[in-house]
């Protein structure tokens, strides 16, 4: 046996192991770390760099820094310190209200309101600020007065002279307002284009209403891509606040300006400029840093500790959340909670809802994914759909509850037809709102992908529908750690997502599925993304749900699973459902020679 392979043993002697030993002592040996010589080089060159620097500022007397010393901490630098301040503040706040109703509007489905964004922010981001200011300074000269009212009418709520109402310091707050929505605008759009479309359709699928996704869902996703540029676009504010001095107003830069033309020390005075800038820009980025942490949590699998205020401002909202709760939730609802959870909740008792597909037919362009396609799902039955990839399982999948709006045909649940309302012989095509609604209270969805959202614990991920629908939170907690438990996560109600496994978040993404007690629950191939190894553990759970009562509707490769849990297995071909039986039938002895082809190959 040679040194690599056999066991190391213990020698009492130092530098060479004795004759005969297994190996050497390495414990007695003195470690020497490898030396990296153009690093401290470059330590070194920094460090001469730095003193170079700091002797020719502070050692130069025609810096003048007595002269900076005493306008530092000034009366009127520190007004005109305030002021700049005040003009960041307002324009920041003003400029994010403007650009995000500005994002929404360039990715929203109308062509109109899109064009119009975007001719707003091509408008006044190629306008250069100093100029904005003078148009809207001079704006009096092509306006005498300002009329607001209901147009077309002579209803009037405001007609006043257009000089006295447009000041030097609303002209400054209005155009730097204008000129940062429009790049604000844009780093919006980018943050909320970065977020992957699957937690959009996951959101959807939840039946989340259309703001609460925006608020809930979106927006706090997109800020890890938003808030650098942000910050950015805020920091480029505070300094581009200069420019105001075209309207002789007193701001920092403005009032150096003048100070330094009356006692000539040009030099000190733009230094006390200098600095006070750079503490404004050190106390931003200070803020962005809080912020950014705040944002990151769930981004990555190693925890991130929350900074000073994030945590703080969490443990107020946690608070708050608390004491609205225990005051909303009566006693008896308190009782039934416990009850709830001690008991599996409503877990137990579901009822299944009866699925029927009538002629359904959708194409994408020219590719016909759904070729009138009419299948029957009875309450409380579990179906397999089979078949290759590009076959249109996924897509029959997802037009059962409307993620895909279908060409023709209709989709009904306990005889309520998915995506219309029917009004005597006439049929009205929901809107999203009562789609969402209606998601709600049929049907779940799990996707291949899990698509859980990564900036919410394991539990807000399952409480976060019902919280939507109404449920309080109290109760939302309770039925969602029973679920959790169910399906062997009770421990991980505080992960991140990106702290479990595979099979572990597709099985939290059940758990959220059923928090809405679905009729309906739908799998698009929930264990193509795993590991073998991992495959079990979702199926386990899914096997469970199979004796609950609940509809489920499968589609998947698995072909052991299918002949093990099914009642019904559909087979679809081209987007055309060639053959339908019972497992045993078209497992064991298919009719149709695709079905015997497809299953030569997976078998």
């Amino acid at each position: 046996m040679n040194d690599t392979t056999q066991p190391l043993g213990s020698h009492a002697h130092g530098g060479h192991p004795p004759a005969g030993s297994d190996g050497p002592e390495y414990a007695q040996y003195r470690i020497v770390p490898a030396k990296h010589h153009g690093r401290t080089a470059g330590t070194v060159l920094a460090v001469v760099v730095i003193g170079i620097v700091l002797e020719s500022v502070l050692g130069n007397p025609r810096w003048g820094w007595d002269v900076f010393v005493q306008w530092f901490f000034a009366e009127p630098v520190l007004s005109a310190l305030g002021r700049t301040l005040l003009l960041t503040a307002i324009s920041a706040l003003f400029g994010f209200a403007f650009a995000v109703p500005l994002a929404l509007a360039r990715v929203s489905g109308s062509p109109l309101l899109a064009a119009c964004a975007w001719a707003f922010i091509w408008l006044f981001r190629s306008i250069p600020p100093i100029v904005l200011l003078l148009l809207l300074n001079n704006v009096g000269y092509l306006y005498e007065t300002i009329w607001i009212g209901v147009p077309f009418t002579h209803i009037t709520l405001l007609n006043a002279s257009t000089t006295d109402l447009i000041s030097p310091f609303f002209a400054a707050v209005l155009g730097l307002s204008l000129n940062h929505a429009a790049f604000s605008a844009e780093a919006i759009r980018g943050g909320i284009l970065s977020v992957d479309h699957g937690q959009r359709e996951a959101a959807a699928a939840l039946g989340l209403p259309g703001r609460r996704q925006v608020r809930r869902i979106v927006l706090p996703q997109a800020m890890r891509a938003i808030l650098p540029t942000a910050f950015n676009d805020v920091i480029g504010l505070a300094k581009g606040t200069s420019v105001v001095y075209i309207l002789a107003m007193p701001d920092l830069f403005y009032t150096v300006q003048i100070i330094y033309h009356r006692n000539l020390e040009v030099i000190p005075l733009l230094m006390v400029a200098t600095v006070w800038y750079l503490v404004i820009l050190t106390v931003l980025s200070a803020i962005q840093v809080h912020i950014e942490r705040f944002y990151a949590r769930g981004a990555t699998r190693e925890p991130v500790t929350a900074a000073p205020l994030a945590a703080l401002f969490g443990r107020w909202r946690s608070a708050r959340a608390a004491r609205r709760e225990v005051a909303a939730t009566s006693p008896s609802q308190q009782a039934e909670n416990g009850t709830a959870t001690g008991a599996g909740g409503w877990a137990q008792r579901r009822v299944g809802g009866k699925v029927g597909i009538r002629n359904v037919s959708k194409s994408f362009g020219p590719l016909k994914v759904l070729d009138n396609v009419s299948l029957a799902f009875p309450s409380g039955s579990v179906t397999v759909i089979l078949g290759q990839s590009g076959s249109g399982k996924s897509t029959l999948l997802r037009s059962i509850n409307h993620l895909e709006r279908i060409d023709a045909g209709f989709i009904d649940i306990d005889g309520e037809l998915v995506g219309y309302r029917r009004e005597g012989r006439t049929l009205y095509e929901l809107k999203e709102r009562d789609i969402l609604q209606r998601r709600r209270a049929d049907v779940g969805m799990v996707f291949q992908s899990f698509n859980l959202f990564p900036h919410l614990s394991v539990l807000d991920n399952v409480v976060e529908a019902p919280l939507a629908a109404g449920v309080p939170r109290g109760q939302a907690e309770a039925e969602a750690r029973a679920l959790l438990a169910r399906v062997g996560l009770a421990g991980k109600a505080d992960a991140w997502p990106r702290q479990l496994s595979g099979g572990q978040q597709q099985r939290v993404a059940i758990a959220r599925a059923l928090a809405l007690k679905p009729k309906v629950l739908l799998f698009d191939e929930p264990t193509s993304a795993l590991d073998p190894e991992l495959v079990n553990e979702v199926l386990d759970v899914i096997r469970q749900l199979a004796r609950s009562g609940t509809t489920l509707i499968v589609v998947t490769h698995e072909i052991g699973f299918a002949r093990e849990v099914a009642d019904t297995v559909v087979f679809m071909d081209g987007g055309r459902v060639v053959e339908v039986g019972t497992p045993a039938r078209v497992l064991g002895d298919p009719s149709h020679p695709r079905t015997r082809e497809f299953l030569s190959k997976v078998l």
